[in-house]
């Protein structure tokens, strides 16, 4: 029997303990599986925070993937609906069931599917997410701008410039005007840096393939009648996503469970603190909880935690690698959920919706004269993460910041003041009489950033790999701006690996490095 300890019980530890005991190959060989967490919690950024009934998804969380394995992982943990939700009964919505699946007014173990609808909302008009040239855009821009946009893009379209920073790379897609109007400044807001000084990895990641000729090309697609031989190509810009009843931190805490009653240990509040090397192995790694230090030994170690801390906690590193690793930037955010009576905004959209909020899940806030950057709409998740859905609208505000800066430092009180302030000045809320909770949540390393000394991240994971029992999965465990399937392909391409002895890790490092945009399937 082998022993592997995993490090963090996110997406990807969760999946790589799971598969480990799963055995769906048959393998003879046994394995003993620890995971350390080092909060209270299951599912990292993936968990759900309850709060007096309420529910909230820290950083919003869709259930769609490109990956058939990783669809199939979340319907084994969780069965899709076979009945529509709350909602969509009092409403008459049409939604897809699974014949023989939960209802989810009956059962809480159920996967809904819901409607993707996210805007941008920019000096008090919503235009589409992502940016699109329709009727809407050209309306809320004006004339002269539209045209000025579209000259730009022309102009982008034919000098090219060289992609060495985020900044070129979203004016070749979209030319400098629109770049300026929804980019430029939520970027900036977003990483606390220029997009100039941002690597273009980052829209490689995040953007793949979108550009003013992709969001033309879908549109046509859906305008032009489809010939029977070739019924839909493919689904692009995604407009419906699967999610659980009671958030993300819902599967988790259910695969959690699973993989414990396959014989898996989970210990929380466990941080790892040092990790003992020899030669091309780790021998052993040391955590502390509740105040004591604990030494555990292993066959494979894989590890999730952050590649800055995780090396800070190694021996004998180099100096080069160890400079590397401790210049990895990282930004944290805070999230406030505002329970409310009401929102000022009106649904000028087609989707109907309980009270007739507006229907977005998210809606990206590019003014730069607020500091908030989205905000979440909990109903519009799903209407059981509300305790009132139909006489409150549960709402979160995501702020991004750095830990240990004056945000970051600023207690509840303070976060509310200025979240409910911003809402005012922006139109969302018509008084502060309307707000009847508050709570806040702080998230560290939410996400690892595409500069400073990311630029030579090569050589880190070069020396990480010359340890052949250690394997880097997961978003901050890689340093990569992954969504939450791409995490879980790093935990089954390093399963696999243990179990047939790969060496190389190089199926685990190329998860997330396809050029194709993330949310398109073939």
């Amino acid at each position: 029997m082998k022993k592997v300890v995993i490090i963090g019980a996110g997406p990807a530890g969760i999946t790589a303990g799971y598969e480990l005991l799963k055995n769906r190959d048959g393998s003879e060989e046994t394995y003993e599986v620890l995971i350390l967490e080092q909060s209270n919690a299951i599912g990292g950024i993936s968990r759900t925070v309850r709060h007096n009934g309420n529910r909230m998804d820290i950083g919003g969380h869709r259930f769609f993937s490109k990956d058939s394995d990783v669809a199939s992982w979340w319907s084994e943990i969780m069965p899709r609906q076979g009945a529509p939700a709350m909602d969509d009964k009092i409403l008459g919505r049409d939604v897809p069931v699974t014949p023989g699946g939960p209802d989810p007014d009956e059962e809480d173990r159920v996967m809904l599917t819901r409607n993707r609808v996210s805007r941008i909302y920019y000096k008090k008009k919503f235009f589409d997410y992502p940016v699109k040239m329709n009727w809407n855009t050209i309306h809320n821009m004006g004339f002269l701008t539209t045209m000025n946009a579209g000259f730009s893009y022309l102009y982008s379209a034919v000098c090219k410039k060289d992609e060495d920073s985020l900044e070129n790379f979203y004016i070749n897609r979209f030319g400098r005007k629109l770049y300026s109007m929804f980019f430029e400044g939520y970027t900036e807001k977003l990483w606390g840096r220029h997009p100039r000084d941002i690597s273009a990895d980052w829209g490689a990641q995040r953007v793949k393939g979108l550009s003013i000729v992709a969001i033309l090309k879908d549109i046509l697609q859906k305008a032009l009648p489809q010939n029977g031989k070739n019924t839909h190509v493919e689904t692009s810009l995604i407009e419906e996503f699967q999610y659980p009843k009671f958030g993300p931190g819902q599967l988790w805490e259910t695969a959690a469970q699973e993989f414990e009653n396959m014989g898996g240990e989970i210990r929380k509040g466990c941080k790892v603190v040092e990790v003992h090397t020899e030669g091309n192995a780790v021998k052993e790694m040391v955590y502390e909880q509740d105040g004591q230090r604990h030494t555990v030994a292993a066959d494979c170690f894989i590890s999730s935690m952050p590649l800055k801390d995780l090396v800070a906690g190694m021996n004998d590193v180099p100096a080069e690698v160890a400079r590397i690793a401790a210049g990895l930037p990282y930004r944290d955010f805070v999230t406030v959920g505002l329970c409310v009576r009401k929102i000022a905004l009106k649904n000028e959209a087609k989707l109907k919706t309980l009270q007739n909020i507006v229907p977005d899940c998210w809606i990206y806030v590019q003014d730069v004269g607020v500091k908030l950057g989205r905000i979440q709409i909990f109903n519009n998740w799903s209407p059981y993460m509300v305790a009132k859905p139909q006489e409150t609208v549960w709402m979160g505000l995501e702020y991004f910041c750095a830990e240990g800066d004056k945000y970051w430092n600023m207690s509840e009180d303070e976060w509310v003041d200025l979240a409910v302030s911003e809402l005012l000045t922006m139109g969302v809320l018509e008084s502060r009489e309307d707000v009847l909770d508050s709570h806040k949540e702080c998230v560290q390393k939410a996400y690892p950033a595409y500069f400073d000394t990311y630029y030579e991240i090569d050589k880190l994971v070069s020396y990480l790999d010359s340890f052949q029992n250690l394997y880097c999965v997961g978003r901050n465990g890689q340093h990569r701006y992954n969504n939450m399937d791409h995490s879980m392909v790093t935990a089954f391409e390093t399963v696999k690996n243990i179990k047939h002895g790969i060496v190389d890790k190089a199926n685990i490092w190329s998860v997330n490095t396809e050029e194709e945009y993330h949310e398109e399937k073939k």
